[in-house]
């Protein structure tokens, strides 16, 4: 399930006094489709355009006629082309990626500013060294480097090319010394990482199939396999099943140290796993199953000799951080404790655990001893998220990054040994961020829980003025604080932005997820439009001024109340929506969302669904 950030609607907001008249849609012929289940019967008429926009006439032709609709709309809006000019000023900054280390040599991408796609670059003692460019990969720019991973020595290079953003993966490996690409080619990829073990690398597949890769069939029968550089795919060799589960997922990782691969096993989108291990020391060595009831979240955070750290919500909804040993094959052994706040993740770092939490939506990182005694924190620039800390395979170094709504994403070194901080890589940009303001504000949902949102405005600004609200609300995904160009342009304009941190998602735990989700459903709409009338009452919103918007678990969202309180709402997007809530099973990976929907079969599911 994709959560997807806010999107250029600048241009809808100021449309609003621009439009003179609504737009003509074309005409959509209805058909005779009728969803019949559980004795409940609801006409769906616009059945057929399900089909595959790719192969159908009737619907390639659907949507060029809308397009060409939407099109003649946004030519008319007046400031159209200043927006255009001052959004391509903001986003022509160098943007670099999280760095990893191997020796000596740092692989990282980097966008010099207005680049389809970013490079990959390796750095040696200060020399930077281009290689790979997927900007030529195709002509309209939308073949991607997906996943990479260098190895261990810093040799080799593993990574994935996407094609026109979809998930099917093909893998390629790299010569990093003369940058030219191996004969190694793997398809089948999908939903994989690249875990590298001395001469080859763990990913992930699914079985060939007769009619090629397509886009809207179930997948199924997911494995792990082990491909050994120089090979052709036709001699990998299978590390891991489970053909009892078909529709399950699985990702592979190695330790920082090498020695050990982890297994993780789940349905897709619900945070529960099977755990399993293998000591890749010893050649003969077994699958050991580590954790074998689905139950709860597990998180690699490291290895010490026998003993592997996890982050787990197992008795800890908001998390705990335990050491499992595999040689005795105790009960796990807490480390951290639960808190009050949510711990999103940890690493090894030289002799200390570095973990992140979330305080109240919003980045917090602190140390620990291996043996769980509070070491003090890592100072942050600011109101924001930290992402990074990957544990190094030697040493006290590692690299973060940290970002806000006014803070474009910077990279700092992060020595443990010191607990010392420094920038290691920092954006030049169009725009001075201390002349904007970011505060998180407190408002009361419909059944009186307090919820949080961040909003984000110009110093000084007269209020009430023009708001964009952005939400998700869903499969424990955590929603916080980032630099996104095109929010900022809105903001710049004297619009306010907000994010609200809504049920659904994973932000104070489980309850906070499991409050948002199935049949407490209702609750992620209740607080999105509790939000919308908070802005307004407390004088930062008008009324008539409110737009929102929100992408796929997040379309849903916007698509929900809008039709629930269209009164409250001036201009909707809701960007790629999940809309039809009665089968979406039936598509791609729509069968591993009922965790967090229910499923149409179940009759109960089914009524809820339906309203």
């Amino acid at each position: 399930m994709l959560l997807l950030r806010p999107m250029v609607v600048a241009a809808l907001m100021l449309a609003s006094a621009a439009a003179a008249a609504p737009p003509a849609y074309p005409p959509t012929q209805p058909g005779t489709d009728v969803e019949s289940r559980h004795g409940i019967t609801a006409p769906d008429p616009y059945r057929w355009l399900e089909a595959d926009v790719r192969k159908d006439a009737s619907v390639a032709d659907w949507v060029a006629a809308q397009n060409k609709v939407t099109d003649a709309y946004l030519a008319t809006l007046p400031k159209r082309d200043a927006i255009r000019a001052r959004l391509t000023q903001l986003f022509d900054y160098e943007r670099i990626g999280l760095p990893i280390a191997r020796g000596d040599m740092l692989f990282f991408r980097r966008n010099s500013g207005l680049q389809n796609q970013a490079e990959l670059f390796v750095e040696v003692k200060g020399v930077r060294r281009k290689l790979i460019d997927p900007n030529g990969w195709s002509a309209d720019g939308a073949t991607a480097l997906a996943e990479w991973e260098p190895s261990d020595d810093g040799r080799h290079l593993a990574y994935a090319v996407q094609d026109g953003g979809s998930d099917w993966r093909t893998l390629r490996v790299l010569d990093v010394t003369t940058a030219t690409p191996l004969d190694d080619k793997l398809e089948w990829v999908k939903f994989s990482s690249i875990a590298w073990a001395k001469d080859g690398f763990f990913y992930c597949r699914y079985p060939e199939t007769p009619g090629g890769r397509d886009f809207q069939s179930e997948v199924t029968n997911h494995a792990v396999w082990f491909h050994k550089v120089g090979t052709p795919q036709s001699a990998d060799t299978k590390v891991f099943a489970t053909p009892e589960n078909p529709g399950w997922y699985h990702d592979a990782e190695v330790s920082p140290d090498g020695r050990w691969l982890v297994i993780r096993s789940s349905t897709g989108s619900d945070d529960s796993y099977e755990v399993r291990v293998r000591d890749l020391e010893r050649p003969d060595a077994p699958l050991v199953t580590l954790v074998a009831d689905r139950k709860h979240d597990w998180r690699f955070a490291g290895a010490r000799g026998q003993e592997l750290f996890f982050v787990t919500n197992q008795d800890a909804p908001r998390y705990r951080i335990v050491a499992m040993d595999v040689a005795a094959r105790r009960a796990p052994r807490t480390i951290v404790a639960e808190g009050a706040d949510t711990l999103t993740g940890a690493s090894l770092v030289g002799d200390r655990l570095v973990v992140t939490a979330l305080k109240d939506a919003r980045s917090e990182v602190r140390r620990y001893t291996l043996d769980g005694v509070a070491d003090g924190i890592v100072a942050l620039p600011g109101l924001g998220t930290a992402s990074g800390f990957a544990a190094p395979a030697t040493g006290t170094t590692t690299w973060f990054a940290f970002t806000s709504y006014n803070a474009p994403t910077t990279l700092y070194r992060y020595d443990a040994a010191a607990n010392a901080v420094s920038v290691w890589a920092a954006p030049k940009v169009a725009f001075n961020p201390a002349d904007y303001v970011v505060e998180q504000r407190f408002f009361t949902s419909k059944d009186g829980t307090k919820v949080p949102m961040f909003v984000a405005h110009k110093k000084g600004l007269a209020t009430p003025a023009p708001t964009l609200m952005y939400g998700y609300g869903g499969f424990n995904i955590n929603v916080l604080p980032a630099f996104q160009v095109d929010a900022l342009a809105w903001i710049e304009m004297g619009g306010v932005y907000a994010e609200v941190t809504l049920r659904g998602g994973g932000e104070y735990g489980a309850a906070w997820h499991d409050g948002g989700r199935r049949f407490e459903k209702q609750n992620v709409f209740n607080d999105f439009i509790a939000a919308g009338e908070a802005l307004i009452a407390s004088g930062t919103t008008p009324k008539g001024g409110l737009a929102i918007q929100g992408g796929s678990n997040g379309g849903l969202l916007v698509g929900a109340v809008v039709n629930q309180r269209p009164d409250l709402f001036a201009a909707a997007l809701p960007a790629v929506g999940v809309m039809d809530m009665l089968r979406f099973p039936l598509f791609t990976e729509g069968r591993t969302w009922t965790d967090d929907y229910g499923d149409p079969a179940n009759s109960t599911a089914f009524k809820n669904l339906l309203a």
